[in-house]
């Protein structure tokens, strides 16, 4: 293990502010450790001499040494203590107390305080306002919840304490055991990426899994957790979901693809199994834990009840698995095996008087099929079934086939012993088919975040420092938002854009027009006016005797519109054909967590009705670029579907990955939308551009652009 190894492995742990006094958390504390513990715990207290049998000590500087210290003193004595205990050559420390950030004010002060007390002593802190920690191998139970965790190969984290209680709880009842369990608490100094990176390089843990409200740096749990995932799967329950799109955002893309969006695409990046509730956490964590890879998606089903049998063929269908199609030496082994009254296509029905043997010969005729890479085992209680010899057989063919086989052997009682035999051996029971399909779900998916390979980003040749001097605009017009004024930004960038200029006279305009072939566009400019098209802002196919008139018409309608608006100009754009091209939408939206979100999808002036769109947290490759065109269902327009001419998929390809590099380069830009970028079968074309800048984050105009690399 890493840095955090005397945290879960402790020889010596000391309770600062240990108490027998009862009721009081201080008691609760010493006495989980003292009860299994194979370490020494030492209470410190200056008002005890004694504190449930063991010596207690007045402070750190007379104790013995300390690997491990619990802190559960007055929120005005924790800092001293984590002073004591850094002078004391104490590493690892985790803070109970609450009345930290949680508090807000005096509170989040005091948690300032403690984050530059850890830094000074180099202290591995969890919490504070934490339950505590436990690690089972040691029996170390340094929290205050009032049950021990079975053990086991699963590690868990929390951000909330009053979860791992509940969780453990019914834990023990499944017996569903645990390696190493955590209290994240405020996440002061020690947070998820933390606790991701150790678990991934401790080969005692088989599965990570958390509750989570949030994520600190989600760049570097990506990161982290991409690492991980080559071996280790992760599996988590987010929790807070809100719907930041409803916010006040000035472009699509910050309509549409709010907080938990970033969450999504960040956690499918990082490789994350996310969980809906905390039965499919436990179900996906039960199968990964002790069950090999399926080698392809084919299901196979044996039961002896049809209506259990056709509930797990649906479970399959809504699943990312598929029924196996058996081969016809399959069918025929099947068939001489069989009574005639049984089914002998997938789902198999070895019908309802079924003993041991006909389910076993069943099950090992279907594993022994190249199509089959995992099996359901779907038994109701009958006279003529043991479920306990049945339990036995499933694990002598999962052993002989080394492919994941799930049981559902339903009933009370009658399946309790079964279950038992069948956990010793790793293989999950569920009452439900959907349940045991979403097992089997779970490992396929992990078998395929495993094999799936995700390019570096590619750094294109820019000008970057073209592209400050454009955002520099924001900070001279004392305006954050910039608009189609501002397209040299993308062209800095290697996106291309139409022919045209801004200008600000009707003759100018004129002029601009006669220089390009063909009949022009025509907008009005304006940071105030989001929606052009909404107020006639725009006028298509404007031939060049009629320039002058659309000028001064343009202008009128945004005056008329808004009359305090800022106009600055009409844009003058070369037309293209749309009608072979298709409108999409490339932008980005700056994350708290995770950074800039990319968001692709169908565009114009139906985006934020539609939503097909697909987003990744930048920066990105080109494997992702092609999986966020993939995933929208307009992908077939692009592709050329009925009959229509290709669009230049490599182009957009390009410009998802040169707009990626764009936003990674410029952490001033907050928002921004390319909407239209037209994609035809000669190319890709950025037709309007909106962003919104932070001129404060935007470094000098002396700084080198080596500030962006």
């Amino acid at each position: 293990m890493g840095r955090l190894a005397e945290l879960f492995d402790p020889e010596t742990v000391a309770v600062v502010g240990a108490t027998d006094r009862e009721g009081a958390v201080g008691r609760a504390i010493t006495a989980n450790l003292r009860d299994r513990f194979d370490g020494e715990v030492v209470p410190i207290n200056p008002g005890r001499d004694e504190v449930l049998g063991l010596e207690c000590y007045s402070d750190v500087s007379s104790a013995p040494p300390i690997d491990l210290a619990v802190v559960v003193v007055p929120p005005d004595a924790v800092i001293d203590a984590l002073n004591d205990l850094g002078e004391a050559g104490t590493r690892n420390v985790v803070v109970i107390t609450a009345g930290f950030s949680e508090t807000g004010g005096e509170g989040a002060d005091r948690e300032r305080r403690l984050r530059e007390v850890a830094e000074e002593y180099d202290l591995n802190v969890v919490g504070p306002n934490s339950l505590g920690v436990m690690a089972t191998p040691s029996g170390m139970n340094a929290t205050f919840g009032p049950e021990h965790a079975l053990e086991g190969s699963i590690s868990f984290m929390s951000q909330s304490g009053a979860f791992i209680t509940a969780v453990l709880d019914w834990a023990n009842e499944q017996e569903i055991g645990f390696q190493d369990v955590v209290s994240l608490g405020n996440k002061a100094v020690l947070d998820e990426t933390d606790f991701v990176r150790e678990w991934g390089d401790d080969p005692d843990t088989d599965v990570i899994i958390g509750y989570l409200e949030d994520i600190d740096d989600g760049q570097e749990f990506i990161e982290a957790a991409r690492e991980v995932t080559d071996d280790t799967p992760i599996v988590l329950v987010k929790s807070g979901r809100t719907d930041a799109g409803a916010q006040a955002a000035s472009s699509h893309t910050g309509a549409i693809a709010g907080s938990e969006r970033a969450y999504e695409a960040g956690l499918e990046q990082a490789g994350v199994l996310r969980a809906r509730s905390v039965q499919e956490l436990f179900d996906y964590a039960r199968a990964l834990a002790g069950l090999p890879e399926p080698e392809s998606d084919g299901v196979a089903v044996v039961t002896n009840a049809g209506g259990p049998g056709v509930l797990t063929t649906d479970a399959v269908g809504d699943s990312t698995l598929e029924m196996a199609g058996f081969t016809d030496e399959t069918i025929d082994r099947l068939s001489e095996a069989m009574p005639d009254e049984a089914n002998v296509y997938n789902p198999i029905d070895a019908i309802g008087d079924a003993d041991v043997d006909r389910f076993g010969e069943a099950l090992e005729i279907a594993l022994e099929d190249p199509n089959v890479g995992s099996a359901v085992v779907v038994a109701a209680p009958t006279a003529v079934l043991s479920y306990d010899e049945l339990a036995e057989t499933v694990i002598d063919k999962l052993e002989a086939h080394d492919t994941p086989v799930v049981t559902c052997l339903m009933g009370g009682g009658r399946a309790r012993d079964a279950e038992e035999t069948l956990r010793e051996s790793g293989i999950p029971n569920y009452f439900d088919p959907s349940r045991a399909v979403s097992g089997l779900d779970a490992l396929a998916r992990f078998r395929d975040i495993r094999e799936r390979t995700v390019g570096e980003p590619e750094r294109f040749d820019v000008d970057r420092k073209r592209a400050h001097e454009i955002l520099e605009r924001a900070r001279r017009r004392d305006d954050n938002r910039l608009g189609v004024e501002s397209m040299e930004l993308l062209e800095a960038y290697g996106i291309p854009t139409p022919d045209g200029e801004i200008v600000d006279d009707p003759d100018r305009a004129r002029e601009v027009a006669e220089s390009i072939a063909g009949d022009v566009v025509m907008k009005i400019v304006s940071p105030d006016i989001s929606h052009k098209s909404d107020i006639g802002g725009v006028k298509v196919g404007v031939p060049d005797d009629e320039v002058y008139d659309a000028y001064e018409d343009l202008v009128a309608r945004a005056r008329n519109y808004q009359p305090d608006a800022t106009i600055l100009g009409v844009q003058v754009q070369e037309m293209l054909d749309l009608e072979t091209a298709t409108e999409t939408i490339v932008g980005m939206n700056r994350d708290p967590q995770f950074g800039p979100l990319l968001l692709f999808g169908l565009g114009g002036i139906f985006v934020e009705i539609l939503e097909d769109t697909s987003v990744r947290v930048a920066p990105i490759g080109e494997s992702e670029a092609r999986d966020m065109i993939d995933e929208i269902q307009a992908a077939p327009l692009l592709r050329g579907a009925r009959g229509r001419e290709p669009a230049d998929v490599e182009g957009v390809v390009e410009t998802i990955q040169r707009l990626s590099q764009l936003v990674t380069d410029f952490p001033a830009v907050l928002e921004l939308d390319v909407n239209p970028l037209v994609a035809g079968p000669d190319g890709v074309q950025a037709i309007d551009l909106r962003l919104t800048v932070d001129p404060d984050e935007l470094p000098d105009e002396t700084d080198t652009e080596d500030e962006y690399v």
